[in-house]
């Protein structure tokens, strides 16, 4: 097969699965499963050939690379034509990508099924899932900006529709606006920053931006840092960065598969993605300040998660947490020479598969305890779910960095890159490394351990093989994935010079060797954060931190009040616009201006009126008086 062809193959397949179903299968569950599983399933075996082929190089070609809009008889100047192609750039960045959204977005569809197979409305979320796997595949392959914010507006409309899901719950519907519009506020930002560098430099591809900016660094003169941190925007809301990251815990109420492909390997990872692509046009400045929105956003969402006792929250509060790291390790390549946003992508490639896994270990449990997500009403799976138990045992280990699971290593790049870059950035990387180990060992002991707590919890069950089995499959990837060599592939592609062996056995101890004061602090990040959560929560049947920490405890558990500072912004801006806009329509306009020259009419019309009664004594009597005025008049 033509190697060209294999990237239309993996974009349009989900797209034709979504077509088929909404206009052919939607009274068929199983059918629309069977298609929507069927199309990203062999998306991520034509991945593996395209990068089997490449050897994960570049691949170009005339059917990579279309034309698509040429305005050249605008005249704009030889430097300034707008061409735009509908291209695909595949190397090493993109072709990881794909594997990723493919791979996981396959267990995630697998997994689906067996969640979901009741709902009555199968058939649509199916297409929905479908739709928003083809936008995020057009995202990975695009090779110019225009493209990709097509494909990235058609992300936020196909999540809005899975969020929103079920739309029937108020809470549901809410949160899929919300997640919209916080969104939107992103991507303008996002839509100017791309206006801006095409009027800077000229063209829109990824490519033509590269090699302006390595033939002039200073073509984007002093506007470059305003043009990266507009593109930031973008990635601010798509990956949920301070201070617009409230839209992301409330996804939850979305399908738990939902949150599993929202929030481990695919929507929130095109932010981190979008930088890396396009970290050519970032100034210095630029990356220290998208450095710090990484650590603040890094370390609230690690603290709101201590106190949240919903199982799906804390995961989705731990997404946030590592997408702030993802977002700090992009913003070390602008202070370390030749770093890069290489740690920045491994730790987004690892982090897809554990997170995926420990979402759909979360759904598991939730499917099990008959949809009971407080985790203090859980208590004693370890033996009535043991595929659940292990899987999420070894998905926590790896969000918590324990060596040898491959969250150790990607977090061990980010804490070395902090440590070289900016030591206020490293201090906020391990404390939060010792809250990822806290909160997650604190759900794990409330959750699994111990004894039962409800009867949902007694009665719980291990899940159907459909479900258990994509669990098992992001197991492996979740242990392995650190002695992969994805760094090395990494390292290459943005020119970073390598840091040791590439052999499996000798990754295993590659951080000791690379950076051994950052390896250290993570592992004793591990061991304080464990130790504390066992102290805490060994045989606690109620959480003891309230009580301990009094007001702070409450502000992590109302998300430090954010939410109600928005709405307060909100009403004293937008709401107190909106009252004035429509005091001027409804009173003034609708009023005075039209009501009023109506009214105006219509009051003079009939009092006219009254004046042609059709009456001959009528007439007669004020011809009369008229007459007796005007003598009077005269006679005076």
């Amino acid at each position: 097969m033509n190697p060209e062809l294999l990237p239309w193959i993996i974009l349009l397949l989900p797209l034709t699965s979504a077509v088929v179903i909404t206009l052919f299968t939607r009274g068929s569950k199983g059918l629309s499963a069977g298609i929507s599983i069927g199309a990203i399933a062999t998306a991520f075996v034509a991945s593996i050939i395209l990068f089997a082929k490449t050897g994960g190089g570049s691949l170009l070609g005339p059917l990579l690379n279309l034309e698509w809009i040429n305005l050249q008889e605008l005249k704009l100047g030889d430097e300034h034509n707008f061409i735009i192609n509908f291209g695909f750039k595949i190397d090493a960045l993109s072709q990881l990508m794909l594997l990723i959204v493919t791979g996981v977005g396959t267990a995630i569809h697998v997994f689906s099924w067996g969640y979901m197979h009741e709902d009555r409305s199968v058939p649509r979320y199916f297409a929905s899932l479908s739709l928003f796997c083809f936008s995020m595949l057009g995202i990975v392959l695009a090779n110019n900006l225009m493209m990709m914010f097509i494909f990235w507006e058609l992300v936020g409309v196909s999540s809005y529709l899975l969020i929103g899901f079920w739309f029937e719950k108020p809470s549901a519907a809410d949160a899929a606006k919300k997640a919209f519009l916080t969104n939107r506020i992103g991507d303008f930002g996002f839509m100017l920053g791309i206006l801006m560098v095409w009027g800077l430099v000229g063209t829109m591809s990824f490519d033509g931006i590269a090699a302006a900016l390595a033939k002039n660094p200073a073509a984007l003169g002093t506007m470059g840092t305003v043009a990266g941190l507009l593109i930031f925007c973008g990635a601010m809301g798509k990956s949920a960065q301070f201070p617009l990251h409230v839209w992301l815990p409330d996804a939850m109420e979305g399908p738990t598969p939902v949150s599993a492909l929202i929030h481990a390997a695919t929507m929130v990872a095109a932010g981190v993605f979008l930088l890396c692509r396009v970290f050519v046009v970032f100034t210095p400045d630029a990356l220290t300040v998208i450095g710090w929105i990484g650590a603040i956003t890094a370390l609230i969402a690690a603290l709101m998660a201590v106190q949240q006792n919903d199982i799906k929250r804390i995961l989705a509060y731990s997404t946030l947490s590592q997408l702030g790291y993802m977002v700090m390790a992009v913003g070390t390549g602008g202070v370390v020479l030749g770093q890069g946003p290489s740690a920045a992508m491994y730790h987004l490639t690892t982090h897809a598969f554990f997170k995926a896994m420990l979402f759909l270990g979360a759904g598991s449990v939730i499917h099990a305890c008959h949809h009971e997500q407080d985790i203090w009403q859980m208590g004693g799976l370890k033996k009535k779910m043991p595929v659940t138990y292990w899987t999420f045992l070894i998905g926590t280990l790896a969000l918590a960095g324990v060596p040898p699971f491959s969250g150790f290593y990607s977090k061990d790049a980010i804490l070395a890159a902090a440590l070289e870059a900016n030591k206020g950035w490293f201090v906020i990387a391990a404390l939060v490394a010792l809250l990822t180990t806290f909160y997650m060992s604190r759900l794990f002991i409330v959750a699994f351990l111990g004894k039962p707590r409800s009867e949902s919890a007694e009665h719980a069950h291990e899940s159907p093989g459909i479900m258990s089995f994509p669990l098992i499959a992001l197991a492996i990837p979740s242990v392995l994935a650190g002695v992969f060599g994805i760094n090395h592939l990494l390292d290459h592609q943005f020119g970073v010079e390598g840091h040791g062996s590439h052999g499996p056995v000798a990754e295993l101890f590659a951080p000791f060797g690379h950076s051994p004061f950052a390896a250290i602090f993570g592992v004793l990040a591990v061991v304080f954060g464990v130790s504390f959560a066992f102290a805490l929560y060994g045989n606690a049947e109620k959480d003891p931190l309230p009580k301990t920490l009094g007001l702070f405890a409450r502000a992590m558990a109302r998300r430090f009040y954010f939410d109600e500072i928005w709405s307060f912004l909100i009403r004293i801006t937008h709401e107190a616009l909106s009252y004035v806009a429509d005091f001027i329509d409804r009173w003034l306009v609708s009023g005075l201006m039209v009501r009023g020259t109506h009214g105006s009419f219509e009051i003079a019309g009939r009092a006219l009126r009254l004046l042609q009664s059709g009456n001959i004594q009528t007439y007669a009597l004020l011809f009369v008086a008229g007459l007796v005025v005007v003598l009077l008049i005269v006679l005076k």
